[in-house]
């Protein structure tokens, strides 16, 4: 079972960065896909990014694209994502997920870290 606790939240000014990790158990984590994903109460979960095992071709929502960056360090079983320019409609839940084999993202989620960009 692949347990993620996320991480690296906090309050920051528009225009600020913070950097999100992930910390994933579980020894095939180099062969997950993993992805960042974010919700806002009242709100579906909505994604943001995702990469594959080997670190190619991230994706980024096109709300994201240009400002966010996200990265993996398979030795540290452990995802990242760099938010630049942060917005205030970036305020939301951060969480991650994993894709085993590249298949579905995992049914159960993790707690979350809160992001709160202030006006």
């Amino acid at each position: 079972q692949v347990q993620l606790v996320e991480s690296g939240g906090g309050l920051v000014q528009a225009g600020g960065s913070l950097r999100l990790s992930c910390a994933a158990s579980g020894r095939t984590f180099s062969t997950y896909a993993m992805g960042w994903f974010r919700q806002v109460p009242g709100k579906e979960r909505e994604d943001v990014a995702s990469i594959i095992w080997s670190g190619g071709r991230p994706y980024y929502a096109d709300s994201v694209k240009g400002r966010f960056i996200i990265s993996r360090d398979n030795a540290k079983n452990t995802v990242y994502l760099q938010m630049n320019s942060l917005k205030p409609e970036g305020t939301a839940v951060y969480y991650c997920n994993a894709a085993p084999n590249g298949g579905s993202w995992l049914p159960s989620w993790g707690q979350g870290t809160q992001v709160t960009v202030s006006s």
